[in-house]
């Protein structure tokens, strides 16, 4: 595979952007060319009708010239319309590949507030979900499946195995940017429109039963009805025969009103539904792939030997012929030929055979797009790397890490390592310094690995582990909780995970700042042992020197590590590395300078 570089990528969706902002220009010229030609022939026709039934004789078949043109017209304005909305659902698509190669995309995009939850151990803390969360960053999918999909695995880290597939998977869908481009332009509501629990509920609903032979009598019915009709009008029968017909195919109508209507009226949302989704499932059921998730995957998309989309399309076919029944001048017909009771029952056989499918249906294309999706940041990214998992040991050691939601050209990298061996780093220094990102750049960078994402690294050793963090804990008025109380209770979260199955990774930043200085060095030191000796592993960010201790004070004992900052004339600046050690210095009275304080 061929890796291209990042100004080759930026260029590559330039070109498709200007290609497809060209041709909306062009479909928009044509569409009002077709228009005002089509309001010309229409025109023309009233006034040639004008002449053929007024009093001058003009032959009316001189009206089959302006109404034919208008009607061909009309077909191919709704082609223009049609190849106009996808120009510039491509236009848009492709701007928002642009934004996100230009680090303009926290201004739109998913941002997947629904998921957002102050009790989840480290979602709050490292900008999970929100407006310029890594979700918005990653989020390019489009059903709803798919949204959940994605939020899940960065919420819950998978197992190794699982993880490698999923590399796998990502490294091969990365470069297929046409792939990602006709998934996003395949069914165009399918976000908006797509119920899928109600959709999963009807496949899964319980049978409505009929009775055996049905099928084969409504035939016989139907089939004797219209002969006897024909025979009656024709002359070869009587009004018996009609008569016997007409009142056993209302008398079984009747019986099984019902239960037919029932499953007419269930119908109509999950076709809508499904024909929304079936152009996503055609394009992945077209998709050569060779990665063993994929691979599964659209081998879900299989039910009884037959392919989805194919059977979503049968489907699709019976709510259509369902609504010509709608149809004044078809309604007669549709009673003689108890077109209802047919496609009752043949949609009722096409849920028992094919309904439970849907909801592994769903599932399945949700989960491709989630890979997608982050096939689609791995391809944005080609510095990023895929992490090295090491089950063997407790460990954390990363070349050149850095927060993936930064600018690149704006990103600090920073080399760290700890483990089992050395479970604690402190970090200290003086406000604005980088501590608080330095945590987020690792607990992040944790979740993407775990979730099967590349990650912002030149190299990266990590072991499963439970992220835990203790970052942006805030006070609740509504439930009368101080900040205070609130860390306390987060941090009593924490040191239960550790009696989980995986090592805990803490991240703890200002620990216990809400009280007093002898508390909370007694505190602090009692927390972080207790975790140390439960077999986590960690960071404690500190700007007070008196918690730099601990490091020394744990069994393995931890390490000290600062961020420095400088002032030149007048003003702070950082460098936002990492020098080994303690911080000797305070940058809080020239901060309070700086904003015109006196002190």
């Amino acid at each position: 595979m061929v890796v291209l570089s990042s100004r080759e990528i930026a260029a590559d969706y330039a070109e498709r952007l200007r290609k497809y902002q060209a041709a909306v220009d062009s479909e928009q010229v044509q569409f009002r060319r077709i228009g005002n030609a089509r309001l010309a022939a229409g025109i023309s026709a009233a006034i040639l009708a004008f002449f053929v039934f007024g009093s001058v004789a003009v032959p009316i078949y001189w009206l089959a010239v302006p109404i034919g043109l208008f009607l061909i017209l009309v077909i191919l304005h709704a082609r223009v319309v049609q190849r106009l909305q996808r120009a510039r659902r491509s236009v848009r698509f492709y701007e928002s590949a642009v934004a996100r190669i230009e680090d303009r995309w926290m201004g739109g995009g998913e941002q997947g507030e629904r998921f957002r939850n102050p009790n989840h151990v480290y979602a709050e803390d490292l900008d999970l979900f929100g407006k310029g969360s890594l979700y918005q960053l990653l989020c390019t999918v489009r059903t709803r499946s798919g949204e959940d999909q994605l939020a899940a695995w960065l919420l819950f880290p998978a197992v190794p195995e699982q993880v490698k597939r999923r590399q796998r998977a990502i490294g091969e869908l990365a470069p297929r940017v046409d792939l990602r481009e006709e998934l996003a332009l395949a069914g165009e509501d399918v976000q908006a429109g797509l119920h899928a629990d109600k959709v999963s509920q009807w496949g899964l609903g319980p049978p409505v039963s009929f009775p055996p032979g049905l099928r084969i009598l409504a035939v016989f019915l139907s089939a004797g009805t219209i002969a006897s009709l024909i025979g009656y009008f024709a002359g070869f029968t009587g009004r018996i025969p009609l008569l016997v017909f007409v009142l056993v195919q209302m008398g079984v109508s009747l019986a099984l009103r019902s239960r037919v209507k029932s499953v007419v009226e269930a119908v109509e949302l999950p076709s809508h539904d499904l024909g929304l989704l079936s152009a996503m499932i055609g394009r992945i059921e077209r998709e050569g792939v060779q990665a063993p998730l994929l691979t599964d995957l659209k081998n879900r998309l299989v039910t009884l030997g037959l392919p989805a989309a194919r059977q979503i399309a049968r489907l699709e076919r019976y709510a259509t012929r369902l609504e010509w029944s709608h149809n004044e001048f078809f309604k007669p017909f549709a009673a003689v030929m108890m077109w209802s009771t047919h496609l009752a029952v043949a949609i009722e056989a096409w849920r028992r055979q094919s309904g439970p499918g849907i909801p592994v249906w769903i599932d399945a294309t949700g989960e491709f797009e989630a890979l997608s999706a982050l096939a689609c940041y791995r391809y944005e990214h080609p510095s990023d790397i895929f992490p090295e998992l090491d089950c063997s040991r407790v460990v954390f050691d990363v070349e050149q890490i850095g927060h993936p939601l930064l600018p690149e050209q704006q990103c600090v990298r920073n080399d760290i390592a700890f483990g089992s061996t050395l479970p604690l780093v402190i970090i200290s220094g003086s406000n604005m310094s980088g501590k608080s990102t330095m945590l987020r750049t690792v607990g992040l960078s944790t979740v993407l690995a775990w979730a099967g994402a590349p990650v912002r690294a030149r190299k990266m050793v990590l072991s499963p582990v439970q992220v835990a963090a203790s970052i942006r804990v805030q006070d609740s008025l509504q439930d009368g909780r101080s900040r205070f109380y609130a860390e306390i209770t987060r941090l009593r979260q924490i040191v239960d995970l550790t009696s989980g199955q995986l090592p805990v990774l803490f991240l703890l930043d200002e620990l216990l700042s809400g009280t007093n200085s002898h508390d909370r060095e007694i505190g602090a030191a009692a927390i972080v042992g207790s975790l140390i000796e439960r077999g986590a592993v960690g960071f404690l960010t500190t700007h007070d020197l008196a918690l730099a201790h601990i490091a020394t004070s744990v069994q393995p004992a931890g390490v000290n590590v600062h961020f420095v900052d400088t002032i030149e004339e007048g003003k702070l600046h950082f460098d936002y590395q990492l020098h080994p050690g303690v911080v000797e210095r305070s940058n809080a009275l020239e901060l309070m300078r700086s904003v015109g304080l006196e002190v």
